[in-house]
């Protein structure tokens, strides 16, 4: 199914490095969902830190800051939790399906899968002890049957269904 950009309402960046937010300006109506310590901490860095580029992240739309957890629609559906070590607001998405199965869209919080078994954390990283925390987070979520999905395992997404199939 193919949506018309201009029908788009939110983008949730899972923080503000230009590879996670360089398309928000693609779909000018959507207002942007992150952590406020990411926005601010982007702003703080824009541009003398190349990993935050102003010309990529503040684009013009309305942004929405949040503060740790929050349920965007108010239902449980979809829930921006904090996941901090990576930048110092990062954060993953929980994502509830209709069939009752549980997805965490972690992004950049923990690459790959054998990184969660192993508690490696990445090498682009802020706070170490907090990514750590966040690993154990993300283990006990999986031991409560939620799904997490790697933001960078190549080996973890040849087994995951492209679309169109739904995941459940």
């Amino acid at each position: 199914m193919q949506v018309e950009v201009d029908r788009v309402d939110f983008i949730i960046n899972s923080h503000l490095h230009y590879d996670h937010s360089g398309g928000n300006g693609q779909m000018p109506n959507a207002q942007v969902v992150v952590q406020s310590r990411e926005w601010a901490h982007a702003k703080a860095a824009a541009n003398a830190n190349l990993g935050y580029l102003s010309k990529d992240f503040d684009t013009g739309q309305k942004v929405r800051q949040v503060d740790g957890e929050h349920d965007l629609f108010g239902d449980g559906s979809v829930v921006c939790i904090p996941t901090y070590g990576h930048t110092p607001g990062h954060q993953s998405l929980r994502v509830a399906t209709e069939a009752g199965g549980e997805f965490i869209l972690c992004g950049d919080a923990c690459y790959l899968k054998q990184s969660l078994e192993t508690l490696h954390t990445p090498g682009v990283i802020a706070d170490k002890e907090a990514a750590l925390a966040v690993f154990h987070r993300f283990r006990e979520m999986r031991a409560r049957g939620s799904r997490i999905m790697f933001g960078h395992d190549p080996e973890f997404w040849k087994a995951v269904p492209q679309a169109p199939p739904r995941l459940d």
